[in-house]
C-alpha cells in the first residue's frame, strides 16, 4: 500500500511540471493577444482540462487512505495471521453450531445364541452416554427394501453386529436381511449407488476353528454394503470365540477393543472431523505416508504384527476386500474402473502378501500343542505364552451351571444320579447295565473343549470348541487330585441332609468310578494316557466317552475299563446336521474311529442317541456301522431335552417315548445276528444291546468285575504292555432285575423309586 501511495505522488509531481510548462506557453500566447476577452470562459475550461491530472491524483490519494485504514482495522481484530478458511469459519461460527453431523446410531444385530444381541445393547448404552441417540434393531424386524435407503439421508450411522452360523450361513434372524443385501448388490435395478451416503461399521462374530467359514457373514455384509456405495467409517471388526487365535484373548475382549475405536470415530464424526490415515492399509497398494517415511511405517507395522495374533485370511479375500476407510482413496478408483487392479500394482500386492504369509508361518507353530500318536505333547514354544482355555466369561457361565473348575481346562460336577443313590432313590443306567455304584462315581473331564457342537448338547454350547490342543496345559496329577477333592467337597454338602443314608454317604467319599463324559472331548487332552493310569493306580475304574473324531488317539489309548464312541447318526448328512462337527473331513474321521474301536480288546460301546424326526429312520445304515466296529455293547437312548436354547432347534417333540425307543431297538436287534437286547433302564429311557458272547448258558454277564479289572490292568502295566487281556476276562453276572422284560424295568429293588410332582426336572447327569 505504501508503494502505491509513492507511485501516486511521483505521478502527481510529473504532472505538475508538465502543467507549469503549459502555463508559460499560455501566458506567452495571451501577451501576444490581449484583446481575446471573448474566450475567457473557454480559457477556464481549457485550464481545468489541462489540470485534470491533479484531480485524478487527489482521488487516488483519497482511495489509498481509505483502503489503508480498512486493512489496519482488520489487522487489529485478528492480531495473528490466520488463513482465509479459518477466517470464514469464524465468521460463520454461529451457523455451524446449529449443523447436525450425526443424528443417531442404528445398531442391527444377527444373533443365534444371544451374544451379538448382548453386544448391541452394550454398544447402545455407550453411545447414549455420548449424548447421541441410539436404537437397537433385530434384523428380522427390519425391512431393508423399504427402509435402508432412508438411512443414506438421515445423517445416522448404521452398525451391523452379525454372527456366522453353521456352514458360514447367517443366523436365522438375519437370513432375509443378508439375502436381500446380496441380491441388491448385484441387481442392476438398484444400481451401484443405491446406498450412496450410508455411513456404516461392521463387527463380525465367528470361530476361527471353522476353517473356510470364519466370520463369513460379517465379511459379506461389509462387502455388499460397499458394493452399493456405502461408506465405511472404520475398519471392520472381527470377534473370535477361539481364545487361542483371538487378538485380545476372547470374543468379548475383541468387541471391547473394537467398541473403543468405534466410539472415538463416532465422536470425531459428530464434530465433523476427518479421520487421519492410520497407515494400516490392507490392499498392498502404495500410500503417501509410506513413501514419505517408509522406514518408520515399516517398523510400526512390524511392532503391531508382533503384538497381534495372526489371523487366517485367505489371499483371495485380501485382494477383494478393503476393510477400512483408510483404503477409500484407492477403492474409489477401483469402483470407477470396475475393481480392476493395475498390472504395475499387482507385483506390489503379491510381494506384500508373500511377506505377510512368511511372517505368519514363522509365528504359526510357536503357540500350538498338537496331539501325537503317543498322546504326548509337542511343545514348540514357551508354555507361558499359550492362553488358557477358560476365559473369564466362560468361567462365570460354567460356574453358574454348577461346575467346579479345575485349573485352566478341566472340571468336575455332581451327577443327579449320585445324589439320587445317596438317598436310596435308585442309580443310573450304568448301575443297571454294568454294576456301577452311582453314589461312588465321579463325573469329570480333563478337557472342556469339544470338536462338535451337537444340537442336543446339555451344556448349551457354553464350553469351548477346537480341533487340536492349543491351550495351556495342566499336569494330569494336579487335575486328578483337585477333581477328587472337589468331588468330595460336593459329597460333604449332603452330610445331615434328610433322606441321605449314612453308609452311602461314607462310601461316596471314596471314589470308585470315574465317568469321563461330563462335557467336551477328554481324548483331546494330550496327557490322557497318564490321567487314566493315575485313575487305575488309585483303584478307580475308567469310563471314557469320545465323539469319534480322533481315530489315532483311540488306537494309542491305554486300556480303559470301558470305551464309548458316540454314534449320533448313521449317514454323513445326518451326522453333519446333528453333531455339527468342526472337522471338514469329519465323516472319514468318524468311520476310521469306529474301525479303531474295533481294534481294542477291552470293553467297547456304541452310544446311540435317538432324536425323533432326525435319525430314527436310518436302521439299515446303523446296522452297517455296527458291523464296521463290532462293539461289545450298544446303548440306545432317547435324547434328553435340556430346555430351550437359541443354539439349537431341539424341542420336546424330538424326544421319543420309551415305547418308541423299545420299538427301534427291537427292529435294530433283529437286523444284527450276533446281538440281542440284554438290559433296560426305563427311568433313563435307555436300552442295552449286547453281543451274544456275553450270554453264557442263557444268562447275561454284562456287569463288570471291577476288582478283577484292576488286577488285569496292573499286570498289563507291570509287563510293559506285553500281557494283554480282553473284555471277557472281567465280566460279572447281570442280576435279573436289570434284564430287559423284567417287571422292575431296570430299577434296583433295594432302592425306593421316587416320583416327582410339579417340580422342575433335573436334567444333569451322564
Amino acid at each position: 500500500m505504501l508503494s502505491l501511495i509513492f507511485i501516486v505522488f511521483l505521478f502527481a509531481g510529473h504532472v505538475s511540471a508538465s502543467e507549469v510548462k503549459g502555463e508559460s506557453t499560455s501566458f506567452r500566447v495571451r501577451v501576444r493577444g490581449p484583446q481575446d476577452e471573448q474566450g475567457h470562459t473557454d480559457s477556464w475550461v481549457t485550464r481545468l482540462w489541462h489540470n485534470r491530472l491533479y484531480l485524478y491524483s487527489a482521488a487516488a490519494l483519497a482511495f489509498g487512505v481509505w483502503f489503508s485504514l480498512k486493512v489496519a482495522l482488520k489487522k487489529k481484530s485478528f492480531p495473528k495471521p490466520v488463513a482465509q478458511g479459518v477466517y470464514e469459519a469464524v465468521q460463520s461460527n454461529d451457523r455451524s453450531d446449529s449443523v447436525e453431523h450425526v443424528s443417531g446410531v442404528k445398531i442391527f444385530y444377527g444373533s443365534q445364541t444371544g451374544t451379538a444381541k448382548g453386544f448391541a445393547n452394550k454398544l447402545s448404552e455407550e453411545v447414549k452416554t455420548l449424548g447421541i441417540p441410539a436404537e437397537v434393531t433385530d434384523m428380522k424386524d427390519y425391512d431393508p427394501d423399504d427402509r435402508l435407503a432412508d438411512e443414506c439421508t438421515s445423517k445416522s450411522v448404521c452398525v451391523f453386529l452379525v454372527a456366522t452360523y453353521t456352514d458360514g450361513q447367517p443366523t436365522e434372524n438375519a437370513e432375509w436381511f443378508c439375502k436381500w443385501l446380496e441380491e441388491a448388490s448385484t441387481d442392476f435395478r438398484y444400481g451401484k449407488t443405491f446406498l450412496k451416503g450410508l455411513r456404516y461399521a461392521v463387527f463380525g462374530l465367528g470361530h476361527s476353528v471353522y476353517q473356510g467359514h470364519y466370520n463369513t457373514v460379517g465379511t459379506n455384509v461389509d462387502k455388499w454394503l460397499w458394493m452399493l456405495s456405502g461408506v465405511r467409517i472404520m475398519t471392520r471388526g472381527e470377534g473370535d470365540c477361539n481364545v487361542v487365535k483371538s487378538r485380545h484373548g476372547s470374543i468379548q475382549a475383541d468387541f471391547q477393543a473394537w467398541k473403543v475405536k468405534f466410539l472415538e470415530r463416532l465422536q470425531a464424526l459428530a464434530k465433523a472431523e476427518k479421520k487421519t490415515c492410520s497407515r494400516d492399509c490392507k490392499t498392498g497398494g502404495s500410500c503417501k505416508n509410506q513413501k514419505e517415511d517408509g522406514a518408520v511405517v515399516e517398523e510400526q507395522q512390524e511392532e503391531e504384527e508382533e503384538e497381534a495374533a495372526p489371523q487366517e485370511v485367505s489371499s483371495e479375500e485380501e485382494l477383494l476386500e478393503s476393510s477400512s476407510d483408510e483404503d477409500e482413496s484407492g477403492t474409489q478408483d477401483e469402483k470407477k474402473s470396475g475393481s480392476v487392479v493395475d498390472m504395475e500394482d499387482l507385483g506390489n500386492i503379491m510381494n506384500s502378501m508373500k511377506k505377510a504369509k512368511s511372517k505368519e508361518e514363522g509365528r504359526g507353530g510357536g503357540q500350538m500343542v498338537k496331539l501325537t500318536k503317543l498322546n504326548g505333547v509337542k511343545k514348540t514354544g514357551d508354555e507361558e505364552e499359550r492362553r488358557e482355555m477358560i476365559t473369564p466369561a466362560l468361567r462365570e457361565a460354567l460356574t453358574k451351571q454348577g461346575y467346579k473348575l479345575i485349573g485352566s481346562h478341566s472340571g468336575v460336577k455332581l451327577c443327579r444320579w449320585t445324589k439320587s443313590m445317596l438317598r436310596g432313590r435308585g442309580g443310573c443306567y450304568k448301575h443297571t447295565f454294568y454294576g456301577i455304584e452311582s453314589h461312588r462315581c465321579m463325573e469329570t473331564t480333563p478337557s472342556l473343549a469339544c470338536a462338535n457342537k451337537c444340537v442336543f448338547c446339555w451344556r448349551h454350547h457354553t464350553n469351548p470348541v477346537g480341533t487340536e490342543w492349543r491351550w495351556k496345559m495342566d499336569p494330569a496329577e494336579k487335575i486328578l487330585q483337585e477333581a477328587v477333592e472337589k468331588h468330595q467337597s460336593l459329597i460333604r454338602q449332603f452330610r445331615g441332609v434328610p433322606g441321605v443314608k449314612p453308609e452311602r454317604y461314607e462310601e461316596g467319599l471314596a471314589v470308585k468310578h470315574c465317568a469321563l463324559s461330563l462335557v467336551g472331548e477328554p481324548i483331546m487332552y494330550p496327557e490322557i494316557n497318564t490321567f487314566i493310569r493315575l485313575l487305575h493306580s488309585q483303584h478307580i475304574s475308567s469310563f471314557l466317552v469320545t465323539n469319534a473324531q480322533f481315530p489315532e488317539e483311540i488306537r494309542t489309548l491305554v486300556p480303559v475299563t470301558q470305551l464309548y464312541v458316540s454314534v449320533d447318526a448313521s449317514t454323513r448328512d445326518s451326522l453333519k446336521k446333528i453333531d455339527r462337527p468342526l472337522f471338514k473331513d469329519f465323516w472319514p474321521r468318524f468311520l476310521d474311529s469306529l474301525k479303531a474301536l474295533g481294534e481294542k480288546r477291552q470293553r467297547t460301546v456304541y452310544r446311540l442317541t435317538l432324536v425323533k424326526a432326525w435319525n430314527v429312520e436310518e436302521m439299515l445304515s446303523y446296522s452297517e456301522l455296527i458291523s464296521l466296529g463290532q462293539p461289545d455293547f450298544i446303548e440306545v437312548k432317547g435324547v434328553t431335552y435340556c430346555g430351550e436354547s437359541a443354539a439349537s432347534t431341539l424341542t420336546m417333540a424330538n424326544v421319543p417315548w420309551h415305547q418308541e425307543v423299545v420299538a427301534f431297538v427291537q427292529q435294530l436287534a433283529d437286523m444284527l445276528p450276533q446281538y440281542e437286547i440284554a438290559c433296560e433302564h426305563e427311568h433313563s429311557n435307555c436300552l442295552l444291546i449286547a453281543h451274544t458272547k456275553f450270554k453264557v448258558a442263557g444268562e447275561w454277564w454284562t456287569w463288570i468285575d471291577y476288582e478283577r479289572f484292576q488286577e488285569l490292568v496292573r499286570a498289563h502295566e507291570e509287563s510293559g504292555g506285553e500281557r494283554s487281556f480282553s473284555a471277557l476276562d472281567y465280566t460279572a453276572k447281570t442280576p435279573s432285575w436289570a434284564l430287559f422284560g423284567g417287571a422292575e424295568q431296570g430299577f434296583d429293588p433295594t432302592d425306593t423309586r421316587f416320583q416327582r410332582r410339579n417340580k422342575t426336572k433335573d436334567i444333569s447327569g451322564c
